[in-house]
């Protein structure tokens, strides 16, 4: 049972976080070489949220929300 913990240890430490010890060593070479990633995802989720905002406000012009007090069921006013 031993082995099979130690496999799964050296999975995770010898496979899958292999990428995130690479950026650790090259943060020391180049910060913004090793921020390359996040500053990729902080557009992608930048362009997401104006892609949904542009979204919501073209529903929001068609009127295709019911905005009257019992559209839902659950709220009881």
């Amino acid at each position: 049972m031993k082995t099979f913990f130690k496999a799964i240890a050296d999975l995770f430490v010898d496979v899958l976080f292999a990428p995130l010890d690479a950026l650790r060593a090259l943060e020391l070479q180049s910060w913004w070489a090793a921020n390359t990633l996040n500053w990729i995802f902080m557009i992608i989720g930048a362009v997401a949220m104006v892609y949904w905002m542009l979204q919501l406000k073209e529903h929001a012009a068609n009127n295709e929300e019911d905005k009257s007090s019992n559209a839902h069921s659950f709220i009881d006013i």
